[in-house]
């Protein structure tokens, strides 16, 4: 790494083919050996938000001298296997080998501007917009071709690379692309070629399980995480958080770390405390010394723990009607059964095993920042909002890091590790956090309650259905509010507050509604949300959002609404849907997993969640198998079948290894996690005291993937988690007898609710007439 960054302006490299287009002018951060081809930038507002369709291409391509590929995308690798997947699609449109495609990846100066790689719709719209835009490049090479070689551009065939024609003739990628002429190429011009993407009977590279490019380093150790890197020079930050939320910062003994070893500098600016050190151990350190220096005054009074319910149902909040079908949803026939229970899901940590940490250097009025963001550019504007200096002087670049699910701290790290190195210009600082901070100051996944309300007629359907949610906002990410939305922006003097909550915007897929909406043929329902606006603990985007709590409860109040209408939980979910590709997995993960099989007694139990994830996106149905120790209230989770209706599977093996860990990180929030706190602020800051569901403890998961070629890919990262959690606590029921409510299942919970009598274990019942 260079602690002088060259800004010289370069779009694609060495007089290469460049097909695409860019939201930001792009700047290499190299010299490249020969002038690059001009792209005409796109605005943003031309961009659709859903771009499956007939997407203007927000990310390009490049045929070098050597006839490989180089592909530029805003979208990021948060270990999830995308890279690989966007390499494998462009791939598989230009006829070229795998390993001849090199992605360059969130650099702001050097790809599109594609927003946040988030929601599982990277392969959605960055993967069909690639292979319009490969697709496109491809007939223009094959054009080409065909023009020097005499020959009709049907009757030529491509095949890694090179153009052949029927005499054998043939022309390699490298020299049709050193063609100046065709440098730059519009796709939408009007004499642009009219072409498709292949069909699926063409494909050789999309839907095989291609080994993931980024696994190699890691298993080896050679990774370089943001947490490993090493530049020249580099100096070693930490940062001094006060005791709670609020709090402001009153003196400093600056002596308590004057004879303390290899400290280079002390930065205040307001209530932002740091230091810089020139061994990490002297920073931490100095941090130690610092926190037993410092005094603090005032700062937010938390509700009590056993009063969040009630702070949540009575805080002034935003109410509006996601979705209302058919009349009054209060009323039904004279002989239907009803209904009613609430479900509540916790603040829930990111609880990543990796920390949060940035490297920044500050080079002539230039900051570099390398970061672990899952947003590159919205983080570079919240910087400079956040610094008073303009974006265009800021460059951030990703890198990875050990766990990303949502807005973690690693935003809040680049602006901690900027603060730090604009003290020592010139010099790269890496700034990292501690696990305390960690756990105290990241962002949390809200708390959520939501109430549910059924009728089942005699006819054993579901005749009314309401659906209340009440949560916090789901969206603070940086660039979703006018604030910066960064930790240490809010410590400054004069720079900005705490940004007031909103909501995430439908086309994203909404934050707390999203999958509020059942996805079964209810021809009478109500589905009200409540945005709380008061958030007492700090709040925003996890693995998700909405979409966990959400399906949980909905699932959970299938299989009670089901048992009221004396029905088998699979039965009466097939009985509710017209959705071919919902039947298609639950009958696939019914099948592999021996359903029927509710047992009771003490013997393991099964049962099953559904859901289609965002409502647009892939149909994901579990069945969980789990044993119950009656004595200690202890609940393992045995095995997990889940199948995934997911369009067309990219890498069968990558999807596979998102299902899983979805399931894994699904199955620790929904048997162990939630954030401990009280009246002053956060308890819960180890894993001492927020538990993670530990490898001994994890299920066999068993996936089903059924591809649909001809369908549009759908991401999974995010979405088995609540079909996982669904079907695990209608599987401790069945095992039971038994409905627990709220989440986690922890042994207490099953104790009480064994221990309770059957009218308080199963739900209020009244029938009319």
């Amino acid at each position: 790494m260079r602690a002088s960054i060259s800004r010289r302006a370069v779009l694609a490299g060495a007089g290469g083919l460049v097909v695409g287009f860019m939201l930001t002018p792009a700047i290499a951060a190299e010299p490249e050996p020969a002038a690059a081809p001009v792209v005409a930038p796109v605005a943003a507002d031309d961009i659709a938000a859903d771009q499956t369709g007939s997407p203007p291409h927000d990310a390009w391509l490049r045929i070098g001298p050597d006839g490989r590929a180089t592909l530029f995308t805003g979208k990021v690798e948060l270990g999830h296997g995308l890279l690989t997947a966007l390499a494998q699609i462009a791939a598989e449109e230009l006829d070229l080998p795998v390993d001849h495609v090199t992605v360059i990846s969130g650099d702001t100066e050097r790809v599109p501007n594609e927003g946040a790689t988030t929601g599982s719709r990277s392969i959605e719209t960055t993967g069909a917009a690639l292979r319009r835009a490969g697709a496109t490049l491809r007939a223009l090479l094959v054009d080409r071709a065909a023009e020097r070689l005499g020959v009709p551009a049907d009757r030529l065939t491509v095949r890694d690379g090179v153009v052949t024609a029927p005499d054998s003739r043939s022309l390699a990628y490298a020299t049709l692309a050193a063609d100046a002429t065709l440098r730059s190429t519009d796709p939408h011009r009007a004499d642009a070629p009219a072409v498709r993407p292949k069909p699926a009977a063409e494909r050789r590279i999309v839907g095989t399980a291609v080994p993931r490019r980024d696994l190699p380093a890691k298993v080896t150790g050679a990774a370089r995480f943001v947490q490993d890197m090493t530049p020249d020079g580099l100096l070693y930050g930490r940062v001094v958080r006060p005791p709670r939320y609020g709090a402001v910062l009153d003196t400093v003994d600056t002596d308590a770390v004057k004879d303390l070893p290899g400290i280079v500098v002390l930065v205040r600016d307001g209530s932002f405390l740091g230091v810089l050190a020139e061994r990490e151990e002297q920073a931490v350190q100095a941090r130690a010394a610092l926190r037993r220096a410092t005094t603090w005054s005032g700062g937010t009074t938390l509700p009590a723990p056993d009063r969040l319910w009630e702070h949540l149902r009575a805080a002034p909040a935003q109410t509006h009607v996601i979705d209302q079908r058919g009349d009054d949803v209060a009323s039904a026939p004279a002989s239907a059964v009803a209904l009613t229970a609430s479900y509540r899901k916790p603040y829930v940590a990111h609880a990543a095993i990796a920390l949060p940490a940035a490297v920044a250097v500050f080079d002539d009025g230039f900051l570099t920042v390398w970061t672990a963001s899952q947003d590159v550019f919205a983080l570079r504007e919240a910087l400079g909002a956040a610094l008073h200096m303009p974006a265009s002087d800021i460059r951030c670049i990703h890198a990875e890091t050990g766990g990303s699910f949502g807005q973690d701290g690693a935003d809040d790290a680049a602006l901690d590790a900027a603060l730090l190195a604009r003290a020592v210009p010139g010099r790269p600082v890496r700034l990292q956090w501690e696990r305390d901070e960690t756990f105290a100051w990241s962002p949390f996944g809200p708390a959520m309650m939501i109430d549910l309300a059924g009728q089942v007629g005699r006819d054993g359907r579901i005749a009314t259905w309401s659906h209340t949610v009440w949560s916090n906002t789901h969206a603070m990410r940086p660039g979703e509010a006018d604030e910066p939305n960064l930790l240490a922006a809010w410590q400054l003097d004069g720079t900005a507050e705490a940004a007031p909550p909103r909501t995430a915007p439908a086309t994203a897929g909404g934050g707390a509604d999203r999958n509020a909406v059942p996805p079964y043929d209810l021809p009478r329902r109500r589905i009200v949300e409540h945005r709380v606006l008061d958030m007492p603990l700090r709040v925003s985007a996890l693995r998700s959002l909405g979409a966990f709590a959400n399906v949980f409860a909905g699932e959970s109040f299938m299989d009670e609404l089901a048992r009221a209408a004396g029905a088998d939980p699979l039965a009466f979910r097939l009985a509710h849907l017209s959705d071919v590709h919902a039947r298609a997995v639950l009958e696939a993960a019914a099948r592999r997993a021996g359903w029927p099989g509710r047992r009771g007694g003490n013997r393991p139990g099964l049962g099953i969640g559904f859901a289609r994830y965002r409502d647009d996106g892939a149909h994901v149905a579990a069945v969980a198998e789990v044993a119950v120790d009656r004595r200690s209230g202890a609940v393992r989770v045995a095995r997990v079948v889940i199948a995934v209706d997911a369009g067309t599977i990219v890498n069968p093996d990558g999807a596979a290894a998102q299902i899983e860990g979805g399931v894994i990180q699904a199955t620790s929030w929904t048997l162990r996690e939630a954030v401990r706190f009280d009246a002053t602020g956060i308890t819960s800051r180890s894993f001492a005291d927020y538990p993670i569901l530990t490898m001994p403890e994890v299920p066999s998961v068993d996936v089903v993937l059924i591809d649909r070629p001809e369908a549009p890919s759908r991401g999974v990262g995010e979405a088995a988690l609540g079909p996982t959690a669904a079907a695990i606590a209608n599987a401790v029921a069945a095992a039971t007898g038994a409905r627990i409510r709220e989440l986690p299942l922890t042994p207490a919970r099953v104790l009480a609710a064994l221990a309770a009598s059957p009218s308080q274990s199963t739900p209020e019942k009244r029938r009319r007439g």
